[in-house]
């Protein structure tokens, strides 16, 4: 026991062998202290970081995630080569905002903006926060029989309010586009508390409408004076939506609707937006006199997409419905007027025949993830 307690003194007491190269005994002396100052300790479990248990130093972002929102150095080059340890608050903070900009929204919102002063100058740059990016984010929820027709689980909701809570904390006021899973389903609460707070909002692709009730999406819209592109789920009573944006939003110009479009719909296109210049109805079931109607009655459209359709003739009773396999003439000429008319009813069409198997309305979970989000007019594809 006393030899062994001799050798370790001796050990101890024993001057570090320097390595070949003044540099190299540089860097490892570097990578020595900023360890100590580290004093990185990780479980093998960490469920924040995908980083093996080894010794080495994590990457800036696990390191922030994994020390409890600690400040930690970095390792820079000087001129003769040497490297120097840093605190990353001495940063520039065009640097630190261009790390953060490769961060997805789960990772903007796991602490970033409480590190130190400068992280969270860099967390609410306005770069950060033109687009919020919900796509990701889908409720877990089950179907039931009642109104509001679906029951979400109470963690994907509160993972929902603290998500929205941090990022528009940090994006003060910046965000101009909004963008929600169409399986995600928003309360009224947490719609009214997103339009507080986004009040420059200029383009919103809507989450599902079960839960969002007339009261809340009019108060939204009125808050949102400079909307002009909306993407949105089909509605059962289209028209209160149309005024409260007609009245409230002057500068409105897109419209996308993921449903089916007849007659009703069309007619109130018409009454309340007919200044719609881009309009899209891509997938989707369309009466044959609808598309009539918004061709005659939309003299400020430039932008019409139509791909994919089923597009459906009403013949007076007992006739019954058929399904329009090619456009024509008297349909073309009023659509010759338009800069841009997308049309695609080919049977060899792989999007074409998804629709006729859903019968116009398209199941999207049963395709590829993000399919949902593809449109043939530039301006509304995500």
């Amino acid at each position: 026991m006393r030899e062994k307690r001799r050798r370790g003194e001796e050990r101890r007491r024993r001057p570090e062998k320097k390595p070949d190269g003044l540099l190299e005994w540089k860097k490892r002396k570097a990578h020595k202290a900023l360890a100590s100052s580290l004093n990185i300790k990780r479980s093998p479990h960490c469920l924040d970081c995908t980083s093996s248990t080894s010794p080495r130093l994590a990457p800036p972002r696990l390191a922030s995630l994994c020390m409890r929102r600690r400040a930690v150095p970095y390792l820079a080059s000087s001129l003769d080569g040497a490297l120097i340890v840093r605190k990353w608050e001495d940063m520039d903070i065009d640097i630190l905002v261009k790390i953060v900009q490769s961060f997805d929204i789960f990772e903007l919102t796991a602490g970033i903006g409480q590190v130190c002063s400068t992280w969270r100058l860099a967390a609410c740059d306005p770069l950060l926060w033109r687009t919020l990016d919900l796509s990701m984010l889908k409720s877990n929820f089950i179907k039931i029989p009642l109104e509001p027709y679906v029951y979400v689980d109470g963690r994907s909701d509160k993972t929902l309010t603290r998500v929205l809570k941090i990022a528009l904390n940090l994006s003060r006021g910046s965000i101009l586009t909004l963008i929600f899973h169409f399986n995600l389903y928003v309360s009224d609460d947490q719609l009214t508390y997103t339009a507080e707070r986004c009040p420059r909002l200029k383009r919103l692709v809507m989450p599902a409408w079960n839960r969002i009730k007339k009261t809340g999406i009019c108060r939204a819209i009125r808050m949102w004076k400079d909307l002009e592109s909306l993407t949105m789920p089909s509605i059962a009573n289209p028209p209160y939506l149309m005024e409260e944006i007609a009245q409230n939003c002057k500068n409105f110009s897109e419209l996308k609707i993921m449903g089916p479009c007849d007659i009703f719909f069309a007619s109130t296109l018409v009454t309340f937006l007919p200044t719609l210049k881009v309009l899209s109805l891509r997938c989707s079931t369309i009466w044959r006199d609808a598309l009539i109607t918004i061709l005659d009655g939309l003299p400020n459209l430039e932008v019409l997409n139509i791909s994919h359709c089923l597009l459906i003739e009403v013949p007076p009773p007992p006739a019954a419905r058929r399904i329009v396999r090619e456009l024509d003439e008297s349909i073309l000429e009023k659509a010759s007027r338009l800069r841009e008319f997308y049309t695609c009813m080919d049977d060899s069409c792989i999007m074409c025949q998804r629709a006729r198997n859903d019968e116009g309305l398209m199941r999207w979970y049963k395709y590829e993830e993000g399919l949902w989000k593809a449109d043939e007019v530039r301006s509304l594809a995500l």
